[in-house]
């Protein structure tokens, strides 16, 4: 399966990581063409690198940057969604308050669901952290990824490719879940420091 992944960050590098390890090939597209090739050339072989103007290519879109950058990707990008799995990572957080931001729309997914209703949207990733996908596991046991969209045959694919990485899929039914997800998001984060485990579990 070709991938493409849109950021460059901690969570492109731990999904990236997760899907060549699953046997897959990783498209890396960033605003900053040279980060995509670090992160490429860190990645390794079956990784490549793609600019902001470049056409899009494979059946699954990654989201991997913050939600407040959504709304320039869907600018950038969103005639090319059409038809394909776009997997929604974000979480709507405020980080100058650590707050969530409720989305007119119910949740970030619904929001892109709205702005390219011919995408197959899937709220995913948003409940795992960067350190942990990279290692693709806690204390030997999988990590878990929560699906939630309205396209039953979107959701199949992608759960074939996450448990190919070595991830277990657990279905949280339609893409109206997705802001039951991203509150469960926002808990995960703001826990970590009263238990004292920073991003890596």
């Amino acid at each position: 399966m070709e991938i493409t992944i849109i950021g460059t960050g901690n969570m492109a590098r731990g999904i990236g990581s997760r899907f060549l390890a699953g046997g897959h090939s990783v498209n890396l597209v960033g605003r900053d063409r040279a980060n995509a090739e670090k992160l490429a050339r860190e990645l390794g072989e079956r990784a490549k690198e793609a600019g902001p103007g470049d056409a899009l290519s494979g059946d699954i879109v990654v989201l991997a940057v913050p939600y407040s950058a959504l709304a320039d990707v869907l600018s950038t990008h969103g005639d090319q969604l059409d038809g394909k799995i776009v997997v929604d990572i974000t979480n709507p957080i405020d980080f100058a308050t650590f707050e969530p931001i409720v989305p007119a729309a119910g949740s970030a997914a619904q929001e892109i669901a709205a702005a390219v209703p011919k995408a197959r949207v899937i709220k995913a990733f948003n409940t795992t952290f960067a350190g942990t996908l990279v290692a693709g596991q806690v204390h030997g046991e999988p990590l878990d990824v929560f699906l939630a969209s309205d396209d039953a045959t979107a959701k199949q694919v992608l759960s074939q490719t996450v448990q190919s990485a070595g991830l277990r899929v657990i279905d949280a039914g339609p893409l109206r879940r997705a802001a039951a997800l991203e509150a469960l998001g926002h808990l995960h984060i703001t826990l970590q420091e009263t238990l004292g485990t920073g991003d890596a579990s």
